[in-house]
């Protein structure tokens, strides 16, 4: 599978597309194996991020959209969804995540505010009373449309109460997205029963000291211990009910429940010195104690070793 990291295209297919592309009227859709109904288009700014509005179930919603530097209209692209967490908006999120460093189209949709007054995604006991679901599936549908997408390499991850929706996206959109990256990830139960299309790729990362979302859980609000979750996600992907821990040093413990079904893997870093953040080696919008490792880079090869084909 192509790395999401290097682009490289022979010139010999640089100029049959050029060719195609002068053959037709401008903006007409190009038909090109493997991509979207995009490819083909130059309505795009490359390099630079954008807010989109959308309607969704009767809503006017956003999302921020990065085109990398590199993105070929002729090239189906990997796509990354971002989501942030409570109280958040998508421009912190991108600041945080860092997505719009890779070759990948990162598009980071925004919440709405909830029943206390803050951004939310569904899932949460506080979040607005609207379908973040559909308003997902409505955002690739439009980045697909509009944008020279690759439809097997589609990903998300997210952060706190963002990556407690990646826990519900997981249960109910792994027909299209092709692996999940939750970071700190608060999964209420008012997330709703978990029933996925197919076994769902998932690589985890929690503080063994974060207070906002324990480690361990918390049974009042009712938030799992993470291992519990990873399990859970260990029998619904078919994988060995006992994980092999690897000790990676600095505190950092890489846990991966082996054997899963449709070579899907369950993943998780725990950090012992981490809290409520996204782990960076450098100093980040939530932290600037640098972390032991950075989040990004291995959500990144997680995410290039999983597609839909």
């Amino acid at each position: 599978m192509p790395d999401l990291r290097v682009r490289g295209i022979a010139v010999h297919s640089i100029v049959a597309a050029a060719l195609v592309l002068l053959a037709a009227p401008a903006h007409a859709e190009v038909s090109v194996p493997g991509g979207t109904a995009g490819c083909g288009s130059g309505d795009v700014r490359p390099g630079e991020s954008v807010t989109r509005e959308i309607v969704s179930g009767g809503v006017t919603r956003s999302y921020l959209l990065h085109v990398p530097e590199s993105y070929a209209p002729e090239e189906p692209t990997p796509v990354v969804l971002s989501f942030h967490g409570h109280s958040r908006d998508s421009a912190y999120q991108e600041e945080l995540s860092e997505f719009s460093g890779t070759d990948a189209i990162a598009a980071y949709p925004q919440g709405l505010v909830g029943t206390d007054g803050e951004t939310a995604w569904q899932g949460a006991p506080y979040s607005a009373d609207v379908d973040d679901v559909r308003f997902t599936g409505d955002v690739l549908d439009e980045l697909e449309r509009d944008l020279c997408v690759d439809p097997a390499r589609i990903y998300a991850a997210g952060k706190s109460n963002g990556g407690g929706f990646i826990g519900v996206l997981a249960c109910r959109m792994s027909d299209r997205i092709a692996a999940f990256a939750p970071v700190s990830g608060a999964f209420y139960p008012q997330g709703g029963e978990c029933d996925p299309e197919r076994p769902a790729p998932i690589l985890d990362f929690h503080g063994a000291v974060d207070e906002t979302i324990p480690y361990d859980g918390d049974a009042e609000r009712g938030l799992p211990a993470i291992p519990d979750w990873l399990a859970g996600w260990a029998e619904r992907d078919g994988c060995e009910a006992d994980p092999v821990t690897r000790d990676e040093g600095d505190g950092v413990h890489r846990v991966e429940h082996r054997g899963c079904d449709g070579g899907a893997e369950v993943v998780h870093y725990r950090m012992d010195s981490v809290a409520h953040d996204w782990p960076a080696t450098h100093p980040n919008p939530d932290s600037d104690a640098p972390a032991p490792i950075d989040a990004t880079p291995l959500i990144m090869d997680f995410f290039s070793r999983h597609s839909l084909r």
